[in-house]
């Protein structure tokens, strides 16, 4: 089971409370690697929007799947904003 690919990782939102209008509890998102993030316990999704934010990491649970799914996962969910031509 992986947790990333090619640095993104997919987490489940579980608490979106005070984020309602960026946030869908229990969706899976996308995030990006953020280190300084990371150092203040934060992360970095690509929201509703399809926007990166940073929100409290606290509010996300990582997900892990084989591989092939997490790929084919993120190929046919690209965030709002950021489908492919």
């Amino acid at each position: 089971m992986i947790d990333h690919i090619d640095g993104k990782r997919l987490v489940v939102c579980i608490d979106n409370q005070g984020n309602e209008a960026s946030l869908e509890l229990w969706k899976i998102y996308q995030s990006l690697p953020d280190e300084e993030a990371e150092n203040h316990n934060e992360i970095r999704v690509i929201d509703e929007e399809g926007e990166d934010y940073l929100y409290p990491a606290e509010c996300f649970s990582p997900v892990f799947l084989e591989s092939s799914v997490a790929k084919t996962f993120i190929m046919r969910n690209p965030p709002i904003g950021r489908q492919m031509a």
